[in-house]
Order: structure tokens, then C-alpha cells, then sequence
């Protein structure tokens, strides 16, 4: 029987995932139920459940991301400096990224696996970031993909991508993409007007179909004001514990027929894990993983430009936030 390319694409997402401790020892099958999807995040964040996010580059890690049964796996363009050395993302191409994308999918069996737009590929026209959305997908093998910044065109591509059938995670704050603009890796909200900007720019996303928004870099007060407006989870990056989840990353690791010369994949494995169940239990980022700060007049302002924009509930997580913060910086139990 002729099978079609469309099956054929399908047979190797489910068959090509294996554990760490078979890397390279050929391939075992899946369930494909037990696979994360876009509406498994909703339910999560509808019952209040906090969503965990890994970054991955290659196979062997997206094997130990799988196996610790993270919700997301997102292979990032900061490839283009953790794998490749490059000083900022900037020089990620499309077609790298795909490499990138296809090495993750085959490690990653149950996790839902987003994909970077890098710089470049989406932002001279709807009809390009529809079309490095489409290669995301059916190239790389991603489920959903990712793209930086609120700036109208950013806003416009979303809602191309959505238009076109393919789920979008948004991501506001600090966006490595527009260095040249922020003047380098600069953290984002810590005044009244930036924090109001972050929150109108997730609310924007948020408006034009994205199922998510990464929140990176911004105070924790500005988070959970942005998680609380949003009615889609935010996923933060040194945002602070207010966020519907929380993204980190995982290192390199040695296939097995090297020697072990210590066990690394143990390590990540308990890593892994131990995040896993921090995001969890709300016990992670604490205070010293929070870094960012907004003055508390400049908190008063925001809260009061959030009611202005009819946002009370809003404004009444960013107080609660600050408060929080100077505390014990983590979230009351709901």
C-alpha cells in the first residue's frame, strides 16, 4: 500500500522519540494521545495550573525535556548564541533554524514544540511571515511557533499566521530581536509608561488569535498585571512567580557510547525535574530569580494608567504583586 507524504511525515514524528538511555539505539513508539497540545495549555491555565517551558536546540536534550514531562518545547533563535556563539540572535537564518527545529522533533514525543521566527523572515510583509510560519510547520516539524515584539507589523504577521491556521505564541518585554532599537539586552517595564506599553502589546497579541504571550524581563508587578488582564497564559522569563508559567532552559548533552566520565544526563535529568516540580508548586522564581524592579510610585502610576484603561482587576495584581515582593516575592495561594 502507497502510503502519502502527509502519513509518512506523521510515522516518523511518532516513531523517531526515544529515551536518553537509548540514544541512538533506534526508535520506539509513542502514544500520540499522551501528546501536548494547544488546548492542553488552556486547560491548565483554566484550572490554574502552572505551565513549564524548557528551550532546546538538538536531539539529545529534547529527549531529557520529553522524558521529564515538561508542558512546552521551545527551540529558540537564542540557538544563534548558546549553540553558535554569536554575540546576539541576529544571525539566525531561516534555514538553520529549521536544522534546529527537525534535530528537537525528533527528540521531543509528548511535549508541545514551538519554534522561533527569527530575525529576517517575517517582518517585511504578512505574505513572509506566513510563509516561514508554513516552513516552521511543515519543515521543521514544530506544532506552533513564536515571534518577538508589538510593533504594528509584529501584530499584523500574528494575526497573517493565525489567519492561516497556525498557532502563535507572542513575546513582549525584553525581545532580543529589537536590540538595535532597545540599545542591548535591556530589561522592559520598569516605568509607567513601558509597563503600560507591555501590557497593551500582550492585550494586542492576545486580540489577534496568540494562544500564549512570553513575558521576559520585566518586573514582577507588570506581569502579573499583564497575566491578569490576559485571558491566554503567559509564560515568564525573569518576569517574577505571577505568571501563568515559566520558561528555562537545558544544556548540551553526551550521547551514550562516549565514555561517562560523569553522569550528565543524570544531572539534567533531576534538573529537569526539580524545575519541573518548583514551577509547580510555586516555589520558583523566587525573590534572588526576580531581578527586576519598578519604583513604588512608579507602581501607583501604573496602577493607576491600568484603571484609566479599565483594567481594575489588573491594577489590583500589580499592587498585590509589589506587596508580594517585597515580602517573600511569590504569589498568594488561589
Amino acid at each position: 500500500m502507497r502510503r502519502s507524504p502527509l502519513f509518512r511525515q506523521l510515522a516518523r514524528r511518532l516513531l523517531s522519540n526515544v529515551p536518553e538511555s537509548t540514544v541512538y539505539g533506534g526508535p520506539r513508539p509513542q502514544e500520540a494521545a499522551r501528546r501536548v497540545t494547544v488546548n492542553t495549555l488552556r486547560g491548565k491555565h483554566r484550572r490554574g495550573e502552572p505551565i513549564t517551558v524548557v528551550t532546546a536546540y538538538d536531539y539529545p536534550s529534547a529527549v531529557h525535556v520529553d522524558s521529564a514531562g515538561i508542558d512546552v518545547c521551545l527551540v529558540g533563535d537564542s540557538a544563534a548564541m548558546v549553540v553558535h556563539g554569536h554575540d546576539t540572535t541576529l544571525p539566525m537564518s531561516l534555514d538553520l533554524m529549521l536544522e534546529h527545529c527537525r534535530a528537537v522533533a525528533r527528540g521531543a514525543r509528548r511535549s508541545l514544540l514551538v519554534g522561533d521566527l527569527p530575525f529576517g523572515c517575517y517582518e517585511s510583509s504578512a505574505e513572509q511571515a506566513v510563509d516561514s510560519a508554513v516552513r516552521v510547520l511543515k519543515e521543521g516539524g514544530m506544532d506552533a511557533i513564536k515571534l518577538e515584539g508589538g510593533a504594528p507589523s509584529r501584530i499584523s504577521a500574528a494575526k497573517a499566521i493565525v489567519e492561516a491556521g497556525i498557532a502563535v505564541m507572542g513575546h513582549v518585554g525584553l525581545t532580543p530581536q529589537a536590540i538595535s532599537v532597545l540599545g542591548g539586552f535591556r530589561p522592559q517595564g520598569k516605568t509607567i509608561d513601558s509597563a503600560v506599553k507591555v501590557v497593551e502589546t500582550a492585550l494586542a497579541l492576545q486580540e489577534v488569535g496568540c494562544f500564549s504571550v512570553v513575558l521576559e524581563c520585566v518586573p514582577a508587578p507588570v506581569a502579573a498585571a499583564a497575566t491578569s488582564a490576559l485571558q491566554i497564559p503567559t509564560i515568564g522569563i525573569g518576569a517574577g512567580p505571577f505568571c501563568s508559567g515559566q520558561c528555562t532552559s537545558v544544556p548540551q548533552v553526551t550521547p551514550k557510547f562516549c565514555k561517562q566520565f560523569g553522569n550528565v544526563g543524570d544531572v539534567i535529568n533531576k534538573a529537569l525535574s526539580e524545575y519541573k516540580q518548583e514551577v509547580e508548586t510555586r516555589s520558583f522564581p523566587g525573590p534572588s530569580h526576580t531581578p527586576y524592579k519598578i519604583t513604588p510610585t512608579d507602581v501607583d502610576g501604573f496602577a493607576n494608567a491600568l484603571q484609566k484603561m479599565g483594567l481594575n482587576e489588573a491594577a489590583d495584581a500589580a499592587a498585590a504583586a509589589a506587596e508580594g515582593s517585597e515580602k517573600d516575592g511569590r504569589p498568594k495561594e488561589k
